[in-house]
Order: structure tokens, then C-alpha cells, then sequence
């Protein structure tokens, strides 16, 4: 376990300590120190077809390494990595993304995810359509059918292929009688009622960052794009269901259409920027702070869904890393989201593996900006590798020596053994927790200086807001890891957790307290506590 890291004194220097030259000074050449080689942080991008990451990798100063390098500082990979990978990893390395992601990221895993997290908390889950999967539900869909005909009611459904993407395979069906009851799909509750623009209906691509699992960290871009439909929205009907240029907003299936505009403004154009809808919002009396409210809530919902998942496939990966210790992985996120004309958002689709590509100018500004405050958000340093180095040495010869700072408690120990030997361990735990602290302390400092256009929106500052979206976590923990929710209840509601620098402080003072009254020694007077240990970050 790390120790309390030792109280630092900076102390001025004193003026006789300069070594300025006097003339009477003696002549002799003074060593010269020579500056220490600046370390080079390195980067792997074998893995992406996309240039606009090999030029924010350049933008960065990081150098590119051969295709075969696996010690790189960063790996960067535009597809799902395999967990065996993500084992292998040493600490000071980074990747894009999480294991366990998939749960949310594929339509049919997130439909089914979504649907029991519903059965949970019904009134926290109403961004997202009603759904069945096929063919598993497809019984349930055709007495849902059933039901709507004797109400005499028709509504529309969208339906996909369970793993598609880039719109293949998406067609709108008013008569679900004749949807074959064996193929994988996804139907889904078409909104019939969407926000429009111009008279086109659109979607917005939003950018999400998670650097961490473990805590939850969650941090979403203040940009994104806005993709519209390139023929003018009317409401489904018999005579136009096959027009998907109207019904469908994805870039991949209206870029084919001859009235596909492209343009090098952020205002005009079938794809526009984010940063110009919300100006639009504003224009149009629209409440600009409610708008990314909900956004923000809708992100955190959904990625408390799939935060079970992600964080057990983790700590499987990553078996000795300890709770609150840097993450290895982290991952940018595509959410896709439609607006109803209440401008309420609709979660339609979320992609892990989002588009980089930069077919126009739009397309790069907004991806060089996610791509690259990502990379400053993630801190990541030359020394990361020396100093894990080290570490694994230092480790490596506390096992060999069989040094440890807890003697083990021997059979027939005397209960003042026992105290003692209690005391020490928990003075251990609160030393490493306050390591912990200290080294969170320090990086959300680092975050605070390079957000960009990122903002933290999970954990959020408002308390109630916190203890809500916690409630949440444990409702999720009990449906999706039923049999280990238990201990991953007591972890989230240990008291370590909550507490703050000087909170640890006053305990790691009691103990010594405690433990001099064991001993039989007067307590000595307390100086004044240090708040702030001087780490490096």
C-alpha cells in the first residue's frame, strides 16, 4: 500500500546562495549543468484510418511510432479492442476505449439494457421510444399491434437491423403484420412529431469523453454537428414511407442525395455545427440552459446503464489496479439524438466507434476540437512511463525481501496486539486514501485548466443532483450484477469515499492519538495540519 507521502518545505533561496559573479571572484569555469532531455510522449495510431487523428497527434508534439510498437503512451484504435488487450496494458499507457462498452453501443444490447432499466425506474427513462426486439419480442409487438387496431389507432415504426450501422437496412412499416417473426431487428415507436428546421427534420451528433470508469467521470463537448434530412418533412404516411431521404437524418444515407448541400459555412448547409443551433435556439426565445440540461441528463442515464457492465469487464481486465488510481482507458462517445417539437431529446443510437472523417470544413473544425481537448483533458505525460517503472521495481523488490509495512497478527495474539495491529492497518487505509485524494485533487486542477469546450457533467457539483444520479448507480448495480451489487453497494457508500483532505487528516490524527495512548506515551502537542502534502503532478 502507498505511504503518506512526505511533508515538503520549499525554503527561498538566500541572496549568498546565488552564484552571481563578482569581479572579484576567482576565474576558474564553473560545471555547467546541461538540461535534461525532454521525454517524448508516444503514440500508436496503426489503428485508425482517420488523418484528422495522425494531425492532432502531431498538433500535440506526441511522435508516431512504427505499426508493431506496443509500449506506446497512447494506442488509438477506431474500432472495439479485445479485453485480452486491454490486460496486457502497462499503467502509464492509455486507449480509447472501455471494455464493456458494447453494452449500450450495439441497438440490440441497448434496447434490452434499456428496457429492464425502464421496468426499474420508469419515470427517470422516458427518453427513449418504445422498443422490441426481434425476434424474442416479436409476440409482444404484435399484441401491442392488436391493441392499437382496436383502439383504432395507427402509429409508424422504424425498424433495423439488431448490429447495423450507417443506416443499412432501415426501413418505416405501418403494418407490423408484415415483419417476419425470425430475423434479428430492432422496431422501435417512430416520433412523428419532430423539431424542424427549415422545414427539414435533423438529429444532433453529440461528443461525449469518459476518462474514467472508476470513479464514473464524464465530460461532454459543448459542440457537435447537426445532420439534416435533405427532403422537406411531412408526417408518415401510406405514400411516402419508402422516402427515407425525409425520415432518415444519418450523413452516410443523405450525402447520396442529389440536394445533399455542402457548404462551408456553420448556417447553411445539410450539415451544420451545434455551436450554431444553440445560437439559433437562443434567437428564437428557445431556453439555450435547458437544452444542454437535458442533453446532460440523458448522457448520464444512459451511461449509469452501462456503467455495471463497464466497470466489472474493467476490473476483470485490470484486476490489481487499485479503486480511484488512473485509467487506463477512456473513450469518445457519438450519441445521436433527435428533438421532439418540444424540444424534448430522444436517445436514437450511440456509437463507440464515431466517424472521423473530415469530408467538409465543418467536419474538421468540430472533430480536430473533440479529438484534441480530449487529448489535453487526458493529461498524459512524458514521465508516466519512467515513473511506473519504478515503481514496478520498487514492488517488485518488497515482494522479494518479503518487506511489508503490517506485521501479519499471529495465532494467541494479545488483545493489545490486535488493537495495535487493527490501528495500523487502519492507518494504512486512510494513507492510501488520502493519496488517492491528493492525486484527484491534482487532476481535476488539470482538467479545470484544459477543459476547452468539454464540460464535466458527471460527478456534478449540485449535491442533490449527485445523490439522485447515485441512486440511480445502485438501482443499476441491482439489475444488471444482481449477485455482486452487494459489494458494490458497501464500496460506493464507504464513508472513505465522500470524505475530503482534512477529514482524512483529523483520522490519521487520531489514530496517531490512539496509538501513543497504546503505547503508553503522552500525547504531544498538534502543530497546525497540512492540508496540501507537495506532490508532483
Amino acid at each position: 500500500m502507498p505511504s503518506l507521502p512526505q511533508e515538503g518545505v520549499i525554503q527561498e533561496p538566500s541572496p549568498l546562495d546565488l552564484n552571481t559573479e563578482l569581479p572579484y571572484q576567482s576565474t576558474m569555469k564553473r560545471k555547467v549543468r546541461k538540461k535534461k532531455k525532454k521525454g517524448i510522449i508516444t503514440a500508436n495510431v496503426a489503428g485508425t484510418k482517420f488523418e484528422i487523428v495522425r494531425l492532432v497527434i502531431d498538433e500535440m508534439g506526441f511522435v508516431k511510432t512504427p505499426d508493431e510498437d506496443e509500449t506506446s503512451n497512447l494506442i488509438w484504435y477506431d474500432s472495439a479492442v479485445q479485453q485480452e488487450k486491454i490486460a496486457e496494458l502497462q499503467n502509464y499507457q492509455r486507449i480509447n476505449h472501455f471494455p464493456g462498452m458494447g453494452e449500450i453501443c450495439r441497438k440490440d444490447f441497448l434496447a434490452r439494457n434499456m428496457t429492464k432499466m425502464i421496468k426499474s425506474r420508469p419515470l427517470d427513462y422516458t427518453f427513449v421510444p418504445q422498443t422490441w426486439i426481434f425476434p424474442a419480442e416479436y409476440t409482444q409487438f404484435q399484441n401491442y399491434v392488436k391493441e392499437l387496431k382496436k383502439k383504432r389507432k395507427q402509429k409508424t415504426f422504424i425498424v433495423k437491423p439488431a448490429n447495423g450501422a450507417m443506416g443499412h437496412g432501415i426501413s418505416l412499416i405501418r403494418n407490423g403484420d408484415k415483419l417476419p417473426s425470425q430475423d434479428h431487428l430492432i422496431v422501435q415507436e417512430y416520433i412523428e412529431k419532430p423539431f424542424l428546421m427549415e422545414g427539414y427534420k435533423f438529429d444532433l451528433r453529440i461528443y461525449i469523453l469518459i476518462t474514467s470508469c472508476d470513479p464514473l467521470k464524464i465530460f461532454l463537448y459543448h459542440d457537435g454537428l447537426v445532420r439534416m434530412g435533405t427532403e422537406k418533412y411531412i408526417p408518415p404516411n401510406e405514400s411516402n414511407l419508402t422516402q427515407l431521404y425525409m425520415h432518415l437524418t444519418n450523413y452516410s444515407v443523405n450525402k447520396h442525395n442529389e440536394r445533399f448541400e455542402r457548404d462551408e459555412t456553420e448556417n447553411k448547409g445539410s450539415k451544420r455545427s451545434i455551436k450554431w443551433f444553440t445560437e439559433f435556439l437562443q434567437a428564437n426565445q428557445h431556453d439555450v440552459a435547458k437544452f444542454w440540461s437535458d442533453i446532460s441528463e440523458l448522457v448520464i442515464k444512459t451511461l449509469i446503464v452501462a456503467e455495471p457492465h463497464v466497470l466489472h469487464a474493467y476490473r476483470m481486465c485490470r484486476p490489481g489496479q487499485s479503486p480511484g488510481s488512473e485509467s487506463v482507458c477512456f473513450e469518445v462517445l457519438g450519441f445521436d439524438i433527435l428533438l421532439d417539437r418540444k424540444l424534448k431529446p430522444w436517445l436514437l443510437e450511440i456509437n463507440r466507434a464515431p466517424s472521423f472523417g473530415t469530408d467538409q470544413k465543418i467536419d474538421y473544425d468540430v472533430k480536430r476540437g473533440v479529438l484534441l481537448n480530449a487529448l489535453k483533458l487526458l493529461n498524459i505525460r512524458a514521465s508516466d512511463k519512467r515513473k511506473n517503472l519504478a515503481k514496478q521495481k520498487a514492488e517488485a523488490q518488497r515482494r522479494l525481501y518479503g518487506q511489508n509495512s503490517i506485521k501479519r497478527l499471529l495465532p494467541g495474539s494479545s488483545d493489545w496486539e490486535q488493537q495495535r495491529h487493527q490501528l495500523e492497518r487502519r492507518k494504512e487505509e486512510l494513507k492510501e486514501r488520502l493519496v488517492q485524494v491528493r492525486k484527484q485533487i491534482l487532476r481535476e486542477e488539470h482538467e479545470n485548466r484544459h477543459m476547452g469546450k468539454y464540460r464535466r457533467i458527471y460527478p456534478p457539483e449540485d449535491k442533490a443532483l449527485l445523490e439522485k444520479y447515485e441512486n440511480l448507480l445502485a438501482v443499476a448495480f441491482q439489475t444488471f450484477l444482481s449477485g455482486r451489487a452487494a459489494s458494490f453497494q458497501r464500496e460506493m457508500n464507504n464513508p472513505l469515499k465522500k470524505m475530503k483532505e482534512e477529514d482524512i487528516l483529523d483520522l490519521l490524527e487520531q489514530c496517531e492519538i490512539d496509538d501513543e495512548k497504546l503505547m503508553g506515551k503522552t500525547a504531544k502537542p498538534r502543530g497546525p495540519k497540512v492540508l496540501k502534502l507537495l506532490m508532483k503532478p
